[in-house]
Protein backbone atom coordinates (compact mmCIF):
# COMPACT_ATOMS: atom_id res chain seq x y z
CA UNK A 1 0.00 0.00 0.00
CA UNK A 2 1.11 3.53 -0.61
CA UNK A 3 0.86 4.42 3.12
CA UNK A 4 -0.47 3.07 6.37
CA UNK A 5 -4.24 3.37 6.31
CA UNK A 6 -7.15 1.90 8.20
CA UNK A 7 -8.95 -0.86 6.35
CA UNK A 8 -12.41 -2.30 6.76
CA UNK A 9 -12.82 -5.98 7.39
CA UNK A 10 -15.49 -8.52 6.43
CA UNK A 11 -15.75 -12.00 7.88
CA UNK A 12 -16.78 -15.15 5.99
CA UNK A 13 -16.60 -18.85 6.55
CA UNK A 14 -14.79 -19.32 3.23
CA UNK A 15 -13.18 -16.82 0.87
CA UNK A 16 -12.37 -17.97 -2.66
CA UNK A 17 -9.88 -16.14 -4.87
CA UNK A 18 -10.65 -16.51 -8.55
CA UNK A 19 -13.82 -16.91 -10.61
CA UNK A 20 -12.72 -19.69 -12.92
CA UNK A 21 -14.06 -23.27 -12.99
CA UNK A 22 -12.19 -24.39 -9.85
CA UNK A 23 -13.21 -21.42 -7.71
CA UNK A 24 -16.84 -21.49 -8.83
CA UNK A 25 -17.06 -25.25 -8.33
CA UNK A 26 -15.67 -24.81 -4.82
CA UNK A 27 -18.32 -22.22 -4.06
CA UNK A 28 -21.19 -24.28 -5.45
CA UNK A 29 -20.14 -27.44 -3.63
CA UNK A 30 -19.79 -25.58 -0.32
CA UNK A 31 -23.33 -24.25 -0.60
CA UNK A 32 -24.66 -27.65 -1.65
CA UNK A 33 -23.07 -29.27 1.39
CA UNK A 34 -24.45 -26.56 3.66
CA UNK A 35 -27.97 -27.09 2.30
CA UNK A 36 -27.69 -30.88 2.66
CA UNK A 37 -26.65 -30.46 6.30
CA UNK A 38 -29.11 -27.68 7.14
CA UNK A 39 -26.27 -25.36 8.07
CA UNK A 40 -25.58 -21.74 7.28
CA UNK A 41 -22.27 -21.14 5.53
CA UNK A 42 -21.09 -17.76 4.23
CA UNK A 43 -19.04 -17.93 1.04
CA UNK A 44 -17.41 -15.01 -0.76
CA UNK A 45 -15.70 -15.22 -4.16
CA UNK A 46 -13.64 -12.40 -5.68
CA UNK A 47 -12.54 -12.08 -9.29
CA UNK A 48 -10.04 -9.56 -10.66
CA UNK A 49 -11.74 -9.34 -14.07
CA UNK A 50 -14.48 -6.82 -14.78
CA UNK A 51 -16.95 -9.72 -14.78
CA UNK A 52 -16.90 -13.46 -14.38
CA UNK A 53 -15.41 -14.86 -17.59
CA UNK A 54 -13.57 -11.67 -18.57
CA UNK A 55 -10.15 -13.27 -18.04
CA UNK A 56 -11.11 -16.83 -18.98
CA UNK A 57 -9.43 -18.32 -22.04
CA UNK A 58 -9.45 -21.92 -23.16
CA UNK A 59 -9.71 -24.03 -26.28
CA UNK A 60 -12.10 -25.68 -25.03
CA UNK A 61 -13.12 -29.25 -25.69
CA UNK A 62 -14.78 -29.92 -22.37
CA UNK A 63 -14.91 -33.22 -20.54
CA UNK A 64 -18.09 -33.11 -18.38
CA UNK A 65 -17.04 -35.70 -15.77
CA UNK A 66 -16.89 -33.23 -12.87
CA UNK A 67 -19.94 -31.28 -14.04
CA UNK A 68 -21.99 -34.49 -14.04
CA UNK A 69 -21.06 -34.91 -10.38
CA UNK A 70 -21.52 -31.28 -9.36
CA UNK A 71 -24.73 -30.39 -11.22
CA UNK A 72 -26.26 -33.60 -12.63
CA UNK A 73 -29.20 -31.72 -14.15
CA UNK A 74 -27.02 -29.23 -16.01
CA UNK A 75 -28.87 -29.82 -19.26
CA UNK A 76 -32.18 -28.85 -17.67
CA UNK A 77 -30.46 -25.77 -16.24
CA UNK A 78 -29.33 -24.74 -19.71
CA UNK A 79 -25.59 -25.02 -19.33
CA UNK A 80 -23.99 -23.58 -22.50
CA UNK A 81 -22.80 -26.94 -23.79
CA UNK A 82 -24.50 -27.04 -27.18
CA UNK A 83 -21.93 -28.69 -29.43
CA UNK A 84 -21.09 -32.35 -28.81
CA UNK A 85 -17.76 -33.47 -30.23
CA UNK A 86 -18.60 -35.61 -33.26
CA UNK A 87 -15.35 -36.26 -35.09
CA UNK A 88 -11.68 -36.45 -34.05
CA UNK A 89 -8.90 -35.61 -36.50
CA UNK A 90 -5.17 -35.76 -35.73
CA UNK A 91 -2.65 -34.50 -38.29
CA UNK A 92 1.07 -34.09 -38.63
CA UNK A 93 1.90 -30.98 -40.65
CA UNK A 94 4.98 -31.87 -42.75
CA UNK A 95 5.21 -28.59 -44.68
CA UNK A 96 3.00 -25.58 -45.37
CA UNK A 97 1.34 -27.54 -48.18
CA UNK A 98 1.51 -31.10 -46.90
CA UNK A 99 -0.09 -32.88 -43.98
CA UNK A 100 -0.36 -36.47 -42.87
CA UNK A 101 -3.58 -37.61 -41.27
CA UNK A 102 -3.04 -40.16 -38.51
CA UNK A 103 -5.58 -42.96 -39.03
CA UNK A 104 -7.55 -44.26 -36.06
CA UNK A 105 -5.77 -41.76 -33.82
CA UNK A 106 -8.53 -41.75 -31.24
CA UNK A 107 -8.15 -45.54 -30.98
CA UNK A 108 -4.37 -45.70 -30.82
CA UNK A 109 -4.15 -42.52 -28.70
CA UNK A 110 -7.24 -42.68 -26.46
CA UNK A 111 -6.60 -39.18 -25.12
CA UNK A 112 -7.56 -37.86 -28.55
CA UNK A 113 -10.95 -39.57 -28.29
CA UNK A 114 -13.40 -36.79 -27.48
CA UNK A 115 -16.60 -38.82 -27.65
CA UNK A 116 -18.90 -37.46 -24.95
CA UNK A 117 -17.10 -34.11 -24.75
CA UNK A 118 -18.30 -30.67 -25.85
CA UNK A 119 -16.82 -27.80 -27.85
CA UNK A 120 -17.70 -24.72 -25.83
CA UNK A 121 -16.71 -21.27 -24.59
CA UNK A 122 -15.20 -21.69 -21.13
CA UNK A 123 -15.81 -18.00 -20.43
CA UNK A 124 -19.54 -18.43 -21.02
CA UNK A 125 -19.55 -21.66 -19.05
CA UNK A 126 -18.02 -19.83 -16.08
CA UNK A 127 -20.67 -17.13 -16.39
CA UNK A 128 -23.29 -19.88 -16.17
CA UNK A 129 -21.53 -21.46 -13.16
CA UNK A 130 -21.53 -18.05 -11.47
CA UNK A 131 -25.29 -17.82 -11.89
CA UNK A 132 -25.66 -21.25 -10.27
CA UNK A 133 -23.43 -20.15 -7.40
CA UNK A 134 -25.32 -16.89 -6.84
CA UNK A 135 -28.63 -18.78 -6.85
CA UNK A 136 -27.25 -20.80 -3.94
CA UNK A 137 -26.30 -17.66 -1.99
CA UNK A 138 -22.61 -17.21 -2.89
CA UNK A 139 -21.48 -13.57 -2.77
CA UNK A 140 -19.50 -12.83 -5.93
CA UNK A 141 -17.47 -9.65 -6.29
CA UNK A 142 -15.90 -9.08 -9.73
CA UNK A 143 -13.40 -6.28 -10.24
CA UNK A 144 -11.56 -6.94 -6.98
CA UNK A 145 -8.01 -8.20 -6.83
CA UNK A 146 -6.46 -10.27 -4.09
CA UNK A 147 -3.27 -8.29 -3.47
CA UNK A 148 -1.89 -9.90 -0.31
CA UNK A 149 -2.45 -12.87 1.98
CA UNK A 150 -3.37 -12.16 5.60
CA UNK A 151 -1.29 -14.25 8.02
CA UNK A 152 -1.59 -14.68 11.75
CA UNK A 153 0.81 -17.00 13.53
CA UNK A 154 1.86 -18.45 10.17
CA UNK A 155 -1.77 -19.32 9.36
CA UNK A 156 -3.71 -17.90 6.41
CA UNK A 157 -6.63 -15.83 7.66
CA UNK A 158 -7.90 -14.39 4.37
CA UNK A 159 -6.77 -11.84 1.81
CA UNK A 160 -6.35 -8.11 1.40
CA UNK A 161 -7.88 -6.62 -1.72
CA UNK A 162 -5.89 -4.21 -3.84
CA UNK A 163 -6.08 -0.43 -3.63
CA UNK A 164 -7.84 1.40 -6.44
CA UNK A 165 -7.30 4.95 -7.59
CA UNK A 166 -3.55 5.27 -7.00
CA UNK A 167 -1.26 7.14 -9.42
CA UNK A 168 2.00 5.86 -10.87
CA UNK A 169 3.78 7.87 -8.18
CA UNK A 170 1.72 6.26 -5.41
CA UNK A 171 -0.53 9.24 -4.74
CA UNK A 172 -4.26 8.92 -4.08
CA UNK A 173 -6.63 10.09 -6.78
CA UNK A 174 -10.08 11.55 -6.03
CA UNK A 175 -11.42 8.12 -7.05
CA UNK A 176 -9.31 6.36 -4.41
CA UNK A 177 -10.73 3.22 -2.83
CA UNK A 178 -8.85 1.66 0.08
CA UNK A 179 -8.16 -2.05 0.36
CA UNK A 180 -10.39 -4.31 2.38
CA UNK A 181 -9.70 -7.33 4.52
CA UNK A 182 -11.70 -10.40 3.58
CA UNK A 183 -11.17 -12.75 6.48
CA UNK A 184 -12.14 -16.39 6.51
CA UNK A 185 -11.89 -19.61 8.44
CA UNK A 186 -10.46 -21.09 5.23
CA UNK A 187 -9.26 -19.41 2.04
CA UNK A 188 -9.26 -21.26 -1.28
CA UNK A 189 -6.87 -20.00 -3.95
CA UNK A 190 -8.18 -20.61 -7.47
CA UNK A 191 -6.27 -17.97 -9.42
CA UNK A 192 -5.36 -20.12 -12.41
CA UNK A 193 -1.92 -20.70 -13.86
CA UNK A 194 0.95 -18.93 -12.08
CA UNK A 195 -1.36 -17.32 -9.56
CA UNK A 196 0.09 -14.19 -7.98
CA UNK A 197 -0.68 -15.31 -4.42
CA UNK A 198 -0.36 -19.00 -5.20
CA UNK A 199 3.26 -18.41 -6.20
CA UNK A 200 3.91 -16.66 -2.86
CA UNK A 201 2.20 -19.41 -0.87
CA UNK A 202 4.21 -22.13 -2.61
CA UNK A 203 7.39 -20.26 -1.68
CA UNK A 204 6.41 -19.40 1.91
CA UNK A 205 5.36 -22.92 2.85
CA UNK A 206 7.88 -24.70 0.56
CA UNK A 207 4.97 -26.56 -1.01
CA UNK A 208 7.14 -27.60 -3.97
CA UNK A 209 9.98 -29.01 -1.86
CA UNK A 210 9.29 -32.56 -3.07
CA UNK A 211 8.17 -31.67 -6.59
CA UNK A 212 9.82 -31.21 -9.96
CA UNK A 213 9.77 -27.63 -11.27
CA UNK A 214 6.42 -26.63 -12.70
CA UNK A 215 6.39 -26.46 -16.51
CA UNK A 216 4.26 -24.21 -18.66
CA UNK A 217 3.05 -23.49 -22.14
CA UNK A 218 1.76 -20.31 -23.73
CA UNK A 219 -1.62 -20.99 -25.27
CA UNK A 220 -3.11 -18.83 -28.02
CA UNK A 221 -6.68 -18.72 -29.18
CA UNK A 222 -8.60 -16.99 -31.94
CA UNK A 223 -12.28 -17.22 -32.74
CA UNK A 224 -13.29 -16.95 -36.39
CA UNK A 225 -16.60 -16.71 -38.18
CA UNK A 226 -16.22 -18.92 -41.23
CA UNK A 227 -18.43 -19.72 -44.26
CA UNK A 228 -21.09 -22.34 -43.64
CA UNK A 229 -19.80 -24.56 -46.45
CA UNK A 230 -16.44 -25.17 -44.72
CA UNK A 231 -17.82 -25.41 -41.19
CA UNK A 232 -18.20 -28.84 -39.61
CA UNK A 233 -19.88 -28.48 -36.24
CA UNK A 234 -18.43 -30.78 -33.60
CA UNK A 235 -15.21 -31.60 -35.48
CA UNK A 236 -12.16 -31.59 -33.20
CA UNK A 237 -8.76 -31.40 -34.88
CA UNK A 238 -5.34 -31.54 -33.25
CA UNK A 239 -2.09 -31.10 -35.14
CA UNK A 240 1.65 -30.90 -34.62
CA UNK A 241 4.70 -30.37 -36.79
CA UNK A 242 5.15 -27.43 -39.18
CA UNK A 243 6.06 -24.62 -38.55
CA UNK A 244 6.93 -25.31 -34.96
CA UNK A 245 10.46 -24.77 -33.75
CA UNK A 246 9.34 -25.32 -30.17
CA UNK A 247 7.43 -28.65 -30.00
CA UNK A 248 4.16 -26.70 -30.25
CA UNK A 249 0.85 -28.47 -30.63
CA UNK A 250 -2.18 -26.92 -32.26
CA UNK A 251 -5.94 -27.27 -32.38
CA UNK A 252 -8.99 -26.28 -34.39
CA UNK A 253 -12.43 -26.89 -32.87
CA UNK A 254 -15.62 -26.34 -34.83
CA UNK A 255 -18.16 -24.80 -32.48
CA UNK A 256 -21.70 -23.60 -33.01
CA UNK A 257 -22.90 -20.72 -35.18
CA UNK A 258 -20.33 -21.34 -37.93
CA UNK A 259 -17.42 -20.50 -35.63
CA UNK A 260 -14.07 -22.18 -35.16
CA UNK A 261 -11.82 -21.94 -32.12
CA UNK A 262 -8.18 -22.35 -33.07
CA UNK A 263 -4.76 -21.87 -31.61
CA UNK A 264 -1.47 -23.38 -30.56
CA UNK A 265 0.26 -24.24 -27.30
CA UNK A 266 3.99 -23.48 -27.26
CA UNK A 267 5.88 -25.23 -24.42
CA UNK A 268 7.91 -22.63 -22.54
CA UNK A 269 10.90 -24.91 -22.11
CA UNK A 270 12.14 -23.97 -25.60
CA UNK A 271 15.83 -23.13 -25.89
CA UNK A 272 16.14 -20.68 -28.79
CA UNK A 273 15.58 -17.10 -27.54
CA UNK A 274 14.74 -15.98 -31.09
CA UNK A 275 11.49 -17.98 -31.05
CA UNK A 276 8.31 -15.90 -31.12
CA UNK A 277 5.33 -18.03 -30.02
CA UNK A 278 2.91 -15.42 -31.40
CA UNK A 279 4.49 -15.53 -34.83
CA UNK A 280 4.55 -19.32 -34.80
CA UNK A 281 0.80 -19.18 -34.30
CA UNK A 282 0.28 -16.65 -37.08
CA UNK A 283 2.44 -18.68 -39.46
CA UNK A 284 0.60 -21.92 -38.58
CA UNK A 285 -2.67 -20.44 -39.83
CA UNK A 286 -1.18 -20.38 -43.34
CA UNK A 287 -1.06 -24.16 -43.53
CA UNK A 288 -3.36 -25.23 -46.34
CA UNK A 289 -5.64 -27.22 -44.01
CA UNK A 290 -6.24 -24.18 -41.82
CA UNK A 291 -6.11 -21.46 -44.48
CA UNK A 292 -8.95 -23.04 -46.46
CA UNK A 293 -11.19 -22.56 -43.41
CA UNK A 294 -10.17 -18.96 -42.72
CA UNK A 295 -9.59 -17.36 -46.12
CA UNK A 296 -13.18 -16.12 -46.47
CA UNK A 297 -13.80 -15.78 -42.75
CA UNK A 298 -13.53 -13.02 -40.15
CA UNK A 299 -11.39 -13.02 -37.02
CA UNK A 300 -13.56 -11.92 -34.08
CA UNK A 301 -11.49 -12.61 -30.95
CA UNK A 302 -7.89 -13.12 -29.83
CA UNK A 303 -6.26 -14.01 -26.53
CA UNK A 304 -3.31 -15.72 -24.89
CA UNK A 305 -2.71 -17.37 -21.53
CA UNK A 306 -0.02 -19.46 -19.92
CA UNK A 307 -1.06 -22.94 -18.82
CA UNK A 308 0.50 -25.49 -16.53
CA UNK A 309 1.70 -28.72 -18.11
CA UNK A 310 4.15 -30.19 -15.61
CA UNK A 311 1.45 -32.50 -14.32
CA UNK A 312 1.95 -35.36 -11.91
CA UNK A 313 5.58 -34.77 -10.89
CA UNK A 314 5.30 -30.97 -10.74
CA UNK A 315 2.24 -30.81 -8.52
CA UNK A 316 3.05 -29.08 -5.22
CA UNK A 317 1.58 -29.89 -1.87
CA UNK A 318 -1.78 -28.13 -2.13
CA UNK A 319 -2.64 -27.48 1.52
CA UNK A 320 -1.22 -25.23 4.24
CA UNK A 321 -2.60 -23.80 7.50
CA UNK A 322 -5.85 -22.07 6.66
CA UNK A 323 -6.00 -22.67 2.92
CA UNK A 324 -5.88 -24.83 -0.20
CA UNK A 325 -4.60 -24.35 -3.75
CA UNK A 326 -6.97 -25.70 -6.41
CA UNK A 327 -7.06 -26.00 -10.19
CA UNK A 328 -4.22 -24.51 -12.19
CA UNK A 329 -2.93 -22.65 -9.11
CA UNK A 330 -1.62 -26.14 -8.32
CA UNK A 331 -1.01 -27.27 -11.92
CA UNK A 332 -3.70 -29.91 -12.44
CA UNK A 333 -3.95 -29.83 -16.22
CA UNK A 334 -3.80 -33.26 -17.90
CA UNK A 335 -1.35 -32.53 -20.70
CA UNK A 336 -1.98 -35.66 -22.76
CA UNK A 337 -5.62 -34.64 -23.03
CA UNK A 338 -4.86 -30.91 -23.26
CA UNK A 339 -7.63 -30.55 -20.69
CA UNK A 340 -7.73 -29.09 -17.21
CA UNK A 341 -11.25 -27.79 -16.66
CA UNK A 342 -12.60 -31.10 -15.37
CA UNK A 343 -9.70 -31.60 -12.94
CA UNK A 344 -9.93 -27.96 -11.82
CA UNK A 345 -13.62 -28.38 -11.04
CA UNK A 346 -13.10 -31.65 -9.21
CA UNK A 347 -10.27 -30.22 -7.10
CA UNK A 348 -12.56 -27.37 -6.07
CA UNK A 349 -15.28 -29.84 -5.12
CA UNK A 350 -12.85 -31.85 -2.99
CA UNK A 351 -11.54 -28.68 -1.35
CA UNK A 352 -15.12 -27.75 -0.48
CA UNK A 353 -15.64 -31.14 1.17
CA UNK A 354 -12.51 -30.76 3.30
CA UNK A 355 -13.23 -27.16 4.28
CA UNK A 356 -16.88 -27.84 5.06
CA UNK A 357 -16.05 -30.82 7.24
CA UNK A 358 -13.45 -28.83 9.17
CA UNK A 359 -15.75 -25.84 9.72
CA UNK A 360 -18.59 -28.14 10.80
CA UNK A 361 -16.29 -29.62 13.42
CA UNK A 362 -15.06 -26.17 14.48
CA UNK A 363 -11.54 -26.96 13.28
CA UNK A 364 -10.34 -23.55 12.12
CA UNK A 365 -7.10 -22.67 10.35
CA UNK A 366 -5.79 -26.23 10.12
CA UNK A 367 -3.64 -27.73 7.39
CA UNK A 368 -6.37 -29.80 5.73
CA UNK A 369 -4.16 -32.72 4.76
CA UNK A 370 -7.24 -34.88 4.27
CA UNK A 371 -7.75 -32.95 1.02
CA UNK A 372 -4.62 -34.55 -0.41
CA UNK A 373 -6.01 -37.98 0.44
CA UNK A 374 -9.34 -37.12 -1.17
CA UNK A 375 -7.50 -36.03 -4.30
CA UNK A 376 -5.28 -39.12 -4.44
CA UNK A 377 -8.30 -41.40 -4.20
CA UNK A 378 -10.16 -39.52 -6.95
CA UNK A 379 -9.95 -39.87 -10.71
CA UNK A 380 -7.74 -36.73 -10.80
CA UNK A 381 -4.83 -38.84 -9.57
CA UNK A 382 -5.21 -41.50 -12.26
CA UNK A 383 -5.65 -38.88 -15.00
CA UNK A 384 -2.48 -37.07 -13.97
CA UNK A 385 -0.51 -40.30 -13.51
CA UNK A 386 -1.28 -41.51 -17.02
CA UNK A 387 0.02 -38.22 -18.37
CA UNK A 388 3.13 -38.06 -16.18
CA UNK A 389 5.73 -38.66 -18.93
CA UNK A 390 4.54 -36.35 -21.69
CA UNK A 391 6.28 -33.10 -20.76
CA UNK A 392 9.63 -34.82 -20.23
CA UNK A 393 9.37 -36.92 -23.42
CA UNK A 394 8.57 -33.94 -25.64
CA UNK A 395 11.39 -31.91 -24.11
CA UNK A 396 13.93 -34.72 -24.35
CA UNK A 397 13.07 -36.23 -27.74
CA UNK A 398 10.99 -33.63 -29.59
CA UNK A 399 7.47 -33.78 -30.97
CA UNK A 400 7.90 -36.67 -33.39
CA UNK A 401 9.96 -39.17 -31.38
CA UNK A 402 8.61 -38.08 -27.99
CA UNK A 403 5.07 -38.17 -29.34
CA UNK A 404 5.63 -41.66 -30.75
CA UNK A 405 6.88 -42.99 -27.41
CA UNK A 406 3.94 -41.31 -25.72
CA UNK A 407 1.53 -42.88 -28.21
CA UNK A 408 2.95 -46.33 -27.49
CA UNK A 409 2.65 -45.75 -23.76
CA UNK A 410 -0.96 -44.58 -24.03
CA UNK A 411 -2.11 -47.31 -26.45
CA UNK A 412 -0.25 -50.38 -25.25
CA UNK A 413 0.15 -49.55 -21.58
CA UNK A 414 -2.77 -47.12 -21.07
CA UNK A 415 -0.45 -44.68 -19.36
CA UNK A 416 1.08 -47.23 -17.00
CA UNK A 417 4.44 -47.88 -18.67
CA UNK A 418 6.88 -49.09 -15.99
CA UNK A 419 9.28 -46.23 -16.78
CA UNK A 420 9.18 -42.63 -15.70
CA UNK A 421 10.90 -39.69 -17.36
CA UNK A 422 11.48 -36.49 -15.39
CA UNK A 423 12.04 -32.89 -16.46
CA UNK A 424 13.93 -31.17 -13.65
CA UNK A 425 15.09 -28.01 -15.43
CA UNK A 426 12.87 -24.92 -14.97
CA UNK A 427 11.53 -23.48 -18.20
CA UNK A 428 13.50 -20.24 -17.94
CA UNK A 429 16.77 -22.16 -17.48
CA UNK A 430 16.27 -24.06 -20.74
CA UNK A 431 17.00 -20.93 -22.76
CA UNK A 432 20.37 -20.80 -24.51
CA UNK A 433 22.43 -17.73 -25.36
CA UNK A 434 21.38 -15.88 -28.48
CA UNK A 435 24.73 -16.39 -30.21
CA UNK A 436 24.35 -20.16 -29.81
CA UNK A 437 21.05 -20.26 -31.70
CA UNK A 438 19.84 -19.69 -35.22
CA UNK A 439 17.96 -16.46 -35.84
CA UNK A 440 14.44 -16.91 -37.16
CA UNK A 441 12.90 -14.78 -39.89
CA UNK A 442 9.16 -15.10 -39.56
CA UNK A 443 6.99 -14.03 -42.50
CA UNK A 444 5.22 -10.70 -42.19
CA UNK A 445 1.45 -10.90 -41.51
CA UNK A 446 -0.80 -10.48 -44.51
CA UNK A 447 -3.68 -8.84 -42.63
CA UNK A 448 -6.06 -11.51 -43.90
CA UNK A 449 -4.99 -14.79 -42.27
CA UNK A 450 -2.16 -13.53 -40.09
CA UNK A 451 -1.94 -10.33 -38.06
CA UNK A 452 0.38 -8.26 -35.89
CA UNK A 453 0.36 -8.17 -32.09
CA UNK A 454 -1.25 -4.79 -31.60
CA UNK A 455 -4.26 -5.45 -33.86
CA UNK A 456 -4.64 -8.78 -32.06
CA UNK A 457 -4.55 -7.20 -28.61
CA UNK A 458 -7.24 -4.79 -29.78
CA UNK A 459 -9.58 -7.77 -30.21
CA UNK A 460 -8.94 -8.86 -26.63
CA UNK A 461 -10.60 -5.65 -25.36
CA UNK A 462 -7.64 -5.16 -23.03
CA UNK A 463 -7.61 -2.00 -20.96
CA UNK A 464 -5.88 -0.72 -17.84
CA UNK A 465 -6.25 2.57 -16.09
CA UNK A 466 -3.29 4.46 -17.54
CA UNK A 467 -2.21 6.30 -14.40
CA UNK A 468 -1.60 3.44 -11.96
CA UNK A 469 1.49 1.68 -10.61
CA UNK A 470 2.99 -0.67 -13.19
CA UNK A 471 2.04 -4.27 -12.39
CA UNK A 472 5.00 -5.63 -14.38
CA UNK A 473 7.76 -5.09 -11.86
CA UNK A 474 11.51 -5.53 -12.25
CA UNK A 475 13.73 -6.76 -9.43
CA UNK A 476 16.60 -4.88 -11.10
CA UNK A 477 15.76 -2.33 -13.80
CA UNK A 478 19.24 -2.60 -15.35
CA UNK A 479 19.07 -6.32 -16.18
CA UNK A 480 16.99 -6.14 -19.41
CA UNK A 481 19.64 -4.01 -21.12
CA UNK A 482 22.81 -5.04 -19.29
CA UNK A 483 22.18 -8.82 -19.23
CA UNK A 484 19.19 -9.99 -21.24
CA UNK A 485 19.88 -7.91 -24.34
CA UNK A 486 23.53 -8.90 -24.95
CA UNK A 487 23.11 -12.51 -23.83
CA UNK A 488 19.60 -13.41 -25.03
CA UNK A 489 18.67 -10.56 -27.42
CA UNK A 490 16.07 -9.65 -24.76
CA UNK A 491 13.52 -12.41 -25.47
CA UNK A 492 10.67 -10.53 -23.73
CA UNK A 493 10.28 -8.73 -27.06
CA UNK A 494 9.21 -12.04 -28.58
CA UNK A 495 7.73 -14.31 -25.92
CA UNK A 496 5.17 -11.71 -24.83
CA UNK A 497 1.99 -12.23 -26.92
CA UNK A 498 0.82 -8.63 -26.50
CA UNK A 499 3.76 -6.40 -27.43
CA UNK A 500 4.23 -5.26 -23.85
CA UNK A 501 8.04 -5.28 -23.89
CA UNK A 502 10.21 -3.34 -26.33
CA UNK A 503 13.82 -2.32 -26.61
CA UNK A 504 13.85 1.24 -27.97
CA UNK A 505 16.66 3.66 -28.69
CA UNK A 506 16.53 6.96 -26.83
CA UNK A 507 19.28 9.57 -26.79
CA UNK A 508 21.62 7.08 -28.44
CA UNK A 509 21.04 4.41 -25.77
CA UNK A 510 18.92 1.28 -25.60
CA UNK A 511 16.01 1.50 -23.16
CA UNK A 512 13.67 -1.22 -21.94
CA UNK A 513 10.09 -0.06 -22.42
CA UNK A 514 7.10 -1.67 -20.71
CA UNK A 515 3.71 -1.02 -22.34
CA UNK A 516 1.74 -2.33 -19.37
CA UNK A 517 -1.60 -1.24 -20.81
CA UNK A 518 -1.31 -3.98 -23.44
CA UNK A 519 -0.91 -6.78 -20.87
CA UNK A 520 -3.38 -9.66 -21.30
CA UNK A 521 -2.34 -11.22 -17.95
CA UNK A 522 -0.87 -14.32 -19.57
CA UNK A 523 2.03 -14.47 -17.01
CA UNK A 524 4.55 -15.65 -19.62
CA UNK A 525 7.05 -12.97 -18.62
CA UNK A 526 6.95 -14.09 -14.99
CA UNK A 527 7.73 -17.63 -16.17
CA UNK A 528 10.16 -17.33 -19.10
CA UNK A 529 12.40 -14.36 -18.28
CA UNK A 530 15.86 -16.00 -18.30
CA UNK A 531 17.05 -13.79 -15.42
CA UNK A 532 13.82 -14.26 -13.43
CA UNK A 533 13.77 -10.51 -13.12
CA UNK A 534 10.14 -9.81 -14.05
CA UNK A 535 7.53 -10.25 -11.34
CA UNK A 536 3.87 -10.02 -12.32
CA UNK A 537 1.70 -8.51 -9.59
CA UNK A 538 -1.99 -7.67 -9.66
CA UNK A 539 -2.98 -4.41 -11.31
CA UNK A 540 -6.13 -2.55 -10.31
CA UNK A 541 -9.27 -4.64 -10.40
CA UNK A 542 -11.22 -4.65 -13.68
CA UNK A 543 -8.03 -4.16 -15.70
CA UNK A 544 -6.80 -6.55 -18.37
CA UNK A 545 -8.66 -8.36 -21.14
CA UNK A 546 -12.41 -8.58 -21.45
CA UNK A 547 -12.92 -11.76 -23.38
CA UNK A 548 -16.32 -12.38 -24.95
CA UNK A 549 -17.06 -16.02 -25.69
CA UNK A 550 -13.49 -17.30 -25.23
Amino acid sequence: MSEEIAVDSMEYDVVIVGGGPSGLSTAIKLKQLAAENNSDLSVCLIEKGSEIGAHILSGNCFEPTALNELIPDWKEKNAPLNTPAKKDIVKFFLTEKLSLGIPFASFFAPNFNNHGNYVMSLANFCRWLATQAENLGVEIFPGFTAAEVIYENDTVKGILTGEMGVTKEGEKKPSYQPPMELRAKYTIFAEGCRGHLGKKLISKYALDANSDPQHYGIGFKEVWDIPKEVHSEGTVMHSFGWPSKSNAGSYCYHGENNQVYLGIVVPLDYSNPHISPFEEFQQWKHHKDIKKLLQNGTRVAYGARALTKGGYHSRPKMTFPGGILVGCDAGLMVFTKIKGTHTAMKSGMLAAESAFEAISQNRIGEDLIDFEERLKSSWIESDLYKSRNMTALLHKYGTLIGGLIMGIEQFLFRGKLPFTWRHKTPDYACMKKANECEKINYPKPDGVISFDKLSSVFLSNTNHEEDQPCHLTLKDSSIPISVNLPEYDEPAQRYCPAGVYEVVEKDGENKFQINAQNCVHCKTCDIKDPSQNIVWVTPEGMGGPNYPNM
